[in-house]
């Protein structure tokens, strides 16, 4: 289905294209992040210190607090996310991951293995 043709792009192959499909890794982060954020209590992604900085600037960095690995045709998403306070914590990540899952899944044809999350703070 999948396989890889220059590091972070990966090539889909479709039945009866006239051409190739690449997907950039940063590609399935930005949707793993905009899928994320989605969801009703999330407060926004959690990223290093150095997109931190770069947001402070006015860069907006679409895939901030997401980690991707795709090997052949599947992905690991790895999300850091900051909730708002008064939320269920497991639901809320439950929810994530079924957003996650359901939007790279049907985006870009990929298997997703598994979506973990890290809690990184509570916003009040």
């Amino acid at each position: 289905m999948a396989r890889e043709v220059e590091k972070n792009s990966y090539e889909v192959m479709l039945e009866n294209a006239s051409g190739k499909v690449q997907i950039a890794e940063e590609v399935v982060a930005i949707i793993a992040g905009l899928a994320a954020t989605e969801v009703k209590g999330v407060a926004s992604m959690a990223g290093n210190m150095t997109r931190e900085l770069v947001a402070k600037l006015g860069m907006k960095h679409l895939s901030k607090g997401v980690a991707v690995s795709i090997l052949e045709h599947t992905v690991s998403v790895k999300l850091s996310l900051n909730l708002l306070y008064g939320y269920n914590i497991p639901a809320i990540s439950a929810a994530v991951q079924d957003r996650v899952k359901d939007a790279i899944e049907n985006m870009t044809g990929l298997q997703v293995l598994e979506v973990n999350i890290a809690i990184a703070g509570v916003n009040i």
